[in-house]
């Protein structure tokens, strides 16, 4: 015989068992959410903030890197940048990366 009763035998607590080998994936989940999940749904909620906020006079940096000053708001989706003196390209408004410096401030009509 090469089986020994003992080990032959079942445990009666099967149950408890599938939760024991389940719970490290249940924290391997955990983990994700707050180490990667969660940070990358705040990194997008700042962008979007900072594209909403984007006016005139602001001089912003774009994802190919080029650094200009905002001289027009096309429109929801399109800015006027200006790269050098007399020399105008337009972005697209999700391209841009960051704000480096803030421009003009909305004037009040009244």
């Amino acid at each position: 015989m090469f089986i020994t009763p003992a080990f032959a035998q079942t445990a009666a607590g099967g149950s408890t068992d599938f939760l024991v080998h389940l719970m490290p994936i249940v924290l391997m989940f955990i983990i994700f959410y707050f180490l990667l999940f969660r940070p990358q749904q705040q990194r997008m909620k700042q962008h979007r903030e900072l594209l909403a906020n984007v006016r005139r006079g602001d001089i912003v940096v774009t994802s190919g890197g080029i650094v200009g000053k905002i001289t027009k708001v096309v429109d929801e989706r399109e800015l006027e940048v200006e790269i050098a003196s007399d020399t105008r390209v337009r972005v697209v408004r999700h391209m841009i990366t960051e704000v480096r410096a803030k421009g003009e401030t909305v004037k009040d009509a009244s």
